[in-house]
């Protein structure tokens, strides 16, 4: 029964990723840290199905990539994913589950009523937050989408750039991430397991996205989802 969760999660998160740009860990994270054995395992198996999800799309339209844009809130990011993954380590499951509820829910309002409402201009100091605000999100929940694509929002030039930075950023920091877990232990037997049926999944789901791409309106994608995660964010409070 798990297995198949974990297949229909992981394509369904995979197909909002390529949408959106984005999201694959907000929406697999309601759900996986109650699938696999720990908290930690649960961010690993996120972080690597996500890494898969995004290299098809990286790899593609590298020589689009404006580094100027990236390295500084990638270096950012690592440096603070880091500490975060420690925590991770040493930190009770049931107290990261309830901050993960709490931070689905900021996230899902965030994205449906408030974002829209703040312009984000792309500076060092503007690079060096949110990079700090997306290490910690990635390190303790997987999900270090959220606050990159604000900034990736306001200093892409149009869509196509401003998926292939999202896509990289993802990429290059789920890498940095994975060893930073292996190194705490978090890559086990059954985080390998529950792989051999994401991967399946993410490769479909990220195939069907590709193609609605362009006719399925963005806007909408993403007002679904942040529906559904505001919704998992309480009950990831209750469960907990």
């Amino acid at each position: 029964m798990n297995e198949i969760l974990i297949f229909l999660l992981s394509l369904a998160g995979a197909f909002v990723l390529r949408v959106c740009g984005f999201g694959f860990g907000v929406f697999t994270m309601a759900w996986l840290p109650y699938l696999l054995p720990s908290y930690g395992e649960a961010t690993t198996l996120s972080g690597i199905l996500a890494m898969a999800g995004s290299i098809l799309v990286a790899f593609k339209n590298w020589r689009k990539i404006d580094w100027h844009k990236l390295t500084p809130i990638l270096i950012t990011f690592i440096v603070s994913s880091c500490a975060s993954i420690h925590f991770v380590s040493v930190a009770d499951d049931h107290l990261l589950k309830r901050i993960l509820g709490v931070m689905l829910i900021i996230a899902s309002l965030w994205f449906l009523a408030i974002s829209k409402h703040v312009k984000v201009k792309p500076t060092l100091p503007v690079q060096i937050t949110m990079g700090t605000i997306s290490g910690v999100m990635g390190g303790l929940f997987a999900m270090h989408g959220p606050a990159a694509v604000l900034y990736f929002l306001a200093c892409a030039k149009d869509k196509d750039e401003y998926v292939v930075l999202t896509m990289t950023y993802l990429l290059l920091g789920n890498i940095m991430m994975l060893g930073f877990r292996i190194h705490n232990g978090f890559l086990t037997p059954a985080v390998g397991h529950a792989f051999l049926y994401g991967i399946f999944a993410v490769a479909i789901g990220t195939w069907v996205g590709s193609k609605v791409f362009h006719r399925l309106s963005t806007d909408v994608v993403k007002k679904i989802s942040y529906a559904y995660i505001a919704i998992s964010g309480v009950l990831s409070l209750v469960m907990s």
